[in-house]
């Protein structure tokens, strides 16, 4: 007990996993109960340990049997966003054309006459893999403006109207690292990828003040709901101000690690050289960048070309000379690069980069990681790279990735197993909104791997399957490695802070097949019931 007699907060007859893995503490007898004090764990063991330490004004929960671990850390999202996205139009699951125009269709009907229709989360391989286009959407909104991002967040499909707005015509080139879709006479079919995506975003207004706090709102209320504690932010600057000025508020109901984008370099140390790097609820010092595209718009870069697109071995999206120059700014001012590597050659040029400036103790991330070359996985310890990976993936590509890259190369597709088995560093997140914020969906898919979602569908790559222990730790304890918090986050041990969330049921039973699916019942962060399935806190 840290300090006796003091406890605020004790959860008893459950089951505690303290997130420190079993191979650390194997004659430890398992633990029931929980004490929590000032906001830190104050002890982890038996119920009648945990009684002794507790006061007349102690409030104590009885967990009939439920599981209580540390909350789960996303070790990336788009998190405001995210928020923006809960309030905008989601086509996610959407299967057909039909579904897709009538929904925004919909959307337009709701739409003030000015207004931009905005949204996305649509994945044409779930109608067959045919495109949409600005004639999909003229079709049910000709006037209002419509731009919808694909779920990766590396293509989108614009409107007629959006087009003119932001004027993009058959004359318009390609931005490097972008490319604009076109049919007949050299016209745009509305889609457009990677770096041609900002041509049409720009002119939609920016959300203001009101809207981005809004919009962190409902995150929060999100992640809280399906456990999650702490989130590591790829954001804008304007998003980085927000998480600050939600601070002050005393409205961040997690914590947040908020990176910006490489060429906001010079006003983060701006800001770090007047106030450091933070902490407690809000703290930073990550550069965000990207190296290449993604697999499902095949703009991810490879050394091979695309099986279904021999022509192309995908798009650098970033003049690379420029970007090694950026990263090695980064190790020099000991802060850290977070950089976005999905195909093979892509990771192999960030893994040469990050061995040559050398610098582990800025702990170097690669994001994504999706699709290694052979000998690949071993590099990354040498480099002292994090492998930021998002497993909730493998069910979006799982079902259509070898048509587009060939058999040969899918060994080595989210390839989790390997990179454990080398040494390196994995941290689980999300990618929301590309995926669901759920961790359970990121754990089912790292230990099945069944594309499919249940018992009879296909294991993907099972080679590349880890141990239920493993993707836990990755959703905690290495997450929060992977954001500079492990001293005080991401393991139920006394003196940390008492983030944590309690399932209905023992996971590792449902990831071992012996179970359904657990409920997050409830989420604490700094010791505080910040989410109650029972709506009772």
């Amino acid at each position: 007990m840290t300090s006796g007699g003091s406890v605020t907060l004790a959860l008893t007859g459950g089951r505690v996993w303290s997130g420190v893995p079993s191979t650390a503490k194997p004659d430890q007898p398992a633990a029931t109960a929980l004490a929590i004090e000032g906001g830190r764990v104050a002890w982890v063991g038996s119920d009648d340990e945990v009684r002794n330490g507790s006061r007349a004004g102690t409030r104590t929960i009885d967990l009939h049997g439920r599981w209580v671990g540390p909350g789960f850390i996303d070790a990336h999202t788009h998190f405001i966003d995210g928020g923006l996205q809960l309030g905008a139009l989601d086509l996610r699951g959407v299967d057909s054309r039909e579904e897709f125009t009538r929904r925004v269709g919909a959307a337009a009907d709701q739409t003030a006459p000015d207004a931009w229709i905005t949204g996305g989360n649509w994945d044409e391989q779930r109608w067959g893999g045919r495109l949409p286009s600005r004639h999909w959407l003229d079709a049910v909104s000709p006037k209002r403006p419509v731009y919808l991002v694909r779920s990766d967040l590396h293509m989108a499909v614009a409107n007629s109207a959006a087009l003119q707005r932001a004027g993009v015509t058959a004359t318009t080139p390609d931005p490097p690292g972008g490319h604009i879709d076109r049919g007949p006479e050299g016209l745009p079919t509305g889609v457009v990828r990677d770096r041609a995506m900002p041509l049409i975003a720009c002119a939609i207004p920016e959300p203001d003040e009101g809207a981005l706090d809004a919009a962190l709102d409902r995150a929060v209320a999100h992640a809280l709901s399906v456990g999650v504690t702490q989130v590591h932010d790829m954001g804008q600057w304007a998003h980085f101000e927000t998480y600050r000025r939600m601070l002050r508020g005393g409205r961040l109901g997690v914590r947040v690690y908020s990176a910006v984008q490489m060429p906001d370099l010079d006003r983060l140390l701006d800001v770090v050289g007047a106030e450091g790097h933070g902490g407690g609820r809000l703290w930073w010092g990550g550069l965000k960048a990207f190296v290449d595209g993604s697999l499902g718009s095949a703009t991810a870069w490879f050394h091979e070309p695309y099986a279904d697109a021999p022509d192309s071995c995908g798009l650098v999206v970033t003049d690379l000379d420029d970007l090694r120059h950026r990263i090695g700014r980064v190790f020099a001012a000991s802060l850290q690069p977070i950089v976005h590597a999905i195909g093979d050659r892509a990771n192999d040029w960030l893994l040469d980069v990050y061995t040559e400036f050398s610098r582990p103790d800025c702990r170097p991330r690669i994001e994504h990681a999706q699709h290694l070359s052979v000998g690949a996985a071993g590099r990354f310890f040498g480099a002292g790279a994090i492998a930021s990976v998002q497993p909730a993936h493998v069910a979006d590509d799982g079902p259509w990735a070898e048509q587009r890259i060939g058999a040969e190369r899918i060994p080595r597709t989210y390839a989790f197993r390997s990179l454990l088995d080398a040494g390196a560093r994995v941290a689980f997140g999300s990618d929301w909104t590309v995926a669901p914020l759920d961790p359970r969906i990121g754990l089912e898919m790292a230990v099945r791997r069944r594309v499919g979602g249940d018992a009879r569908s296909e294991v993907w790559v099972p080679d590349q399957r880890i141990e239920a222990e493993q993707a836990l730790v990755a959703y905690t304890a290495a997450a929060a490695y992977a954001g500079g918090s492990e001293r005080s986050t991401g393991r139920l041990v006394p003196g940390w802070c008492a983030d944590a969330v309690v399932l209905s049921s023992n996971p590792f039973d449902w990831l071992s097949g012996r179970g359904e699916r657990p409920e997050v019942e409830l989420t604490l962060v700094d010791g505080e019931i910040a989410y109650d399935r029972r709506q009772e806190v």
